[in-house]
C-alpha cells in the first residue's frame, strides 16, 4: 500500500481513446512536455520516453547531450506506464535515487479517458520533501504538466510548452 502522506495524485479527463492518451503521455512526451523542464546546459531539443520496461526517460538537447529524467519501470499499454523519477530534490539526475510516478489511463467511454497520475516515495527526497511536494503539486509541476497533456491529447495549442 502506497504511503499517501508520501506521495502527490493529480488526475485529468481527456476526450480521446484510452491508446491516444497512452500514447500522446508516453512516445508523444514530446508534443507537450516543458522546453524549460530540463537539466541539461544546452536547449531541450526533444523529450522521449523509450517504449520499454528498462527504456530510458530523457531529453536530447542541442548540443546531442542527453538530460536523463530517469528510466521505464513497468510498460503497460494502455492501461498504465510506471516511470522512475530519479531527480533529486537538488535537481540533479541520480542513477540510485528514485521516486514512482504512476500513470494510469482508463477509458470512461471510447472517445474518454480519466488519466491518473500518482508522484510517490516523495519521503525519499529527504529534508526536501516538503518542497519538492509543493514544486510537483503547482501549476508548474503536474498540475500544469497534466494540462498541457491534455492539450496536446485533444489536438488544442499546448499553452506554456515553450517556456523560457
Amino acid at each position: 500500500m502506497t504511503n499517501a502522506l508520501a506521495s502527490i495524485t493529480k488526475s485529468v479527463v481527456v476526450n480521446v481513446s484510452q491508446e491516444h492518451a497512452f500514447e500522446v503521455f508516453t512516445t508523444g512526451i514530446d508534443s507537450w512536455w516543458p522546453r524549460a523542464h530540463h537539466l541539461g546546459a544546452s536547449p531541450l531539443k526533444e523529450s522521449v520516453i523509450e517504449p520499454r520496461e528498462g527504456g530510458g526517460w530523457y531529453g536530447i538537447c542541442e548540443d546531442g547531450s542527453k538530460d536523463h529524467a530517469g528510466r521505464v519501470i513497468k510498460w503497460d499499454p494502455p492501461n498504465s506506464v510506471i516511470l522512475a523519477w530519479q531527480i533529486t530534490g537538488e535537481w540533479r539526475y541520480d542513477p540510485d535515487f528514485v521516486t514512482e510516478v504512476e500513470v494510469h489511463f482508463v477509458a470512461e467511454t471510447p472517445d474518454r479517458t480519466r488519466v491518473t497520475l500518482e508522484h510517490r516515495n516523495l519521503d525519499r527526497f529527504g529534508a526536501s520533501e516538503s518542497q519538492m511536494r509543493e514544486t510537483f503539486s503547482s501549476d508548474g509541476g503536474w498540475t500544469g504538466l497534466l494540462q498541457m497533456f491534455a492539450a496536446a491529447a485533444e489536438g488544442r495549442p499546448v499553452i506554456g510548452r515553450e517556456l523560457p
